[in-house]
């Protein structure tokens, strides 16, 4: 399991890390939201980002780790409460570069956000290593 102490904070769920998908959960509270009631938008860069890392990171070795290198967020709908899920799947997954396409929706199924993350892959340095 991984232990990443923003998400411990902001209250995400991990339900599922695969090859093939990540799947998060976010019920929002009080922190999540913007002065205006609204989710901040940076929350659902954080879940489509985290999402995606995770996955990229399944399909890596030990040796190896997966970072961020751009992100693309669209929010498509405004939500203030109730339960948000974040589904990421590959588009590609490539030797030096994966990219990852992620969705957020709530408890209707409305679409809430959209995104995509485009990932390096990095050896990590020997001291590092297992």
């Amino acid at each position: 399991m991984v232990f990443i102490h923003l998400l411990e904070y902001l209250g995400v769920n991990i339900q599922t890390t695969s090859l093939e998908e990540c799947r998060l959960t976010l019920s929002i509270a009080d922190i999540h939201l913007q002065p205006f009631g609204i989710l901040h938008g940076g929350i659902n860069a954080i879940l489509i980002e985290t999402a995606c890392s995770l996955g990229a990171n399944e399909n890596l070795s030990e040796q190896s780790y997966a970072v961020g290198v751009d992100l693309q967020v669209n929010h498509l709908r405004s939500v203030s409460t109730g339960t948000l899920t974040v589904s990421a799947k590959p588009d590609h997954i490539g030797k030096s570069i994966q990219v990852w396409q992620a969705t957020i929706y709530d408890e209707q199924q409305r679409l809430i956000s959209v995104g995509r993350c485009t990932l390096a892959n990095r050896l990590k340095a020997k001291e590092q290593r297992p």
